[in-house]
């Protein structure tokens, strides 16, 4: 029975993350959001705290006790800096061009990027007008694809254009529920606009009424957000294994949690975005769980990813995302959508019911909704 709450649908209680339904691209500016017409500034506030490289507990649990400033729109700032972080870049869509596999889009890539795929003639073929790139049709097997592709990477990554490779296969699929047409190393998928995949756990614990999520901290080896502030169990989706199995795989190499523990957690949603940075086109699509775990349960790592772990009351978790860089970009999407879930209103710790307090924060929610990728 507990196996049946590891599922792709959304619960019929996840107002703000019920869309698990994915549309496809659409090429408009980030100006043509349907978010109601708050006059709220954009400007990256004063008051967020920069990121610290050597940042400790201590000052995550010195942010976390800053209080919100009632009443003040000006407050919401710091989780609008959030959603527009990951969500960067949008009116530069122009300079991408489609990266089609079988008369199918699975990817983008920028213009200035395939000045490098085109020193590898044989496996990359461009359209008469340079209008989309495809591989070479004498590739007609994922197998020899996946070699092919690899080997540019390999040369690309040892020059530095590609950085950070991981040895770990992404599929490369128009769609979640299409076959795959081949696998890419990970650290490429972006450069190639690729839609990725991941799991996010909200692991928390309730008690006496007030719940508390479990934070990580990076390790400092990682070769992505080194030393920040990550969920409980979150991991990209590799090929070749289902969201259920990489859940219950990431539970136990991030936090040590059984497959009976991890089994119980329950499917609410996506939380999904689009950001560009330069040559990279991030398309990351996040598959969320809320697991509520024995209020005796402490997380221990086993794949040496996660330095240490500290259980915080969500009140003040909101706190370090509303002031502090210390969350990972997308992690901090991910906690607001969890916050929207379970009734906390972003001006206060305290749950308000008031017009003002409930209206401001689905402009919010507008933004996670309405960005999609």
């Amino acid at each position: 029975m507990a196996s049946a709450f590891c599922s792709l649908c959304p619960t019929p209680t996840s107002l703000f993350s019920s869309h698990a339904l994915i549309p496809t691209l659409q090429w408009r500016s980030s100006s043509s959001s349907r978010s109601p017409p708050l006059h709220i500034s954009r400007v990256l506030s004063v008051e967020t705290v920069p990121l610290s490289p050597s940042f400790t507990w201590n000052d995550v649990f010195e942010n976390s006790r800053k209080e919100y400033v009632p009443q003040n729109s000006s407050d919401l700032t710091g989780f609008l800096e959030k959603v527009d972080r990951c969500n960067r870049g949008l009116e530069k869509l122009g300079e991408f061009i489609p990266f089609v596999i079988e008369e199918q889009i699975v990817g983008y890539i920028h213009k200035g990027f395939t000045k490098y795929l085109r020193d590898f003639n044989d496996i990359f073929t461009f359209s008469q007008y340079g209008g989309h790139v495809t591989l070479n049709m004498m590739l007609d097997k994922p197998e020899e694809r996946t070699r092919a592709v690899a080997h540019v990477i390999k040369i690309l990554g040892n020059k530095g254009i590609i950085p950070g490779i991981r040895n770990e296969l992404y599929p490369v699929k128009p769609s979640f529920n299409a076959p795959a047409f081949f696998s890419i190393e990970r650290a490429a998928a972006p450069y190639f606009g690729l839609k990725g995949y991941a799991i996010h756990v909200n692991g928390y614990v309730e008690r006496d009424g007030q719940k508390f999520l479990w934070i990580g901290k990076r390790s400092l080896a990682k070769s992505t957000y080194p030393g920040k502030l990550d969920h409980l169990v979150a991991g990209g989706l590799p090929h070749g294994i289902s969201v259920c199995e990489n859940l219950v795989k990431e539970c136990e190499e991030e936090a040590g949690i059984s497959k009976v523990l991890a089994d119980r957690a329950i499917a609410v949603g996506v939380v999904s975005y689009m950001d560009i940075d330069r040559y990279c086109f991030t398309r990351d699509v996040l598959f969320c769980y809320d697991l509520e775990l024995p209020q005796d349960f402490v997380p221990t790592n086993q794949d040496g990813e996660v330095d240490s772990f500290r259980l915080i009351p969500v009140a003040q978790v909101a706190n370090v995302v509303r002031k502090t860089s210390f969350f990972k970009d997308s992690c901090s999407l991910v906690i607001i959508d969890f916050l929207f879930r379970h009734g906390y209103s972003l001006f206060s710790p305290k749950i308000s019911t008031s017009e003002e307090t409930c209206y401001l924060p689905l402009y919010i929610a507008g933004l996670l909704c309405s960005r999609r990728g």
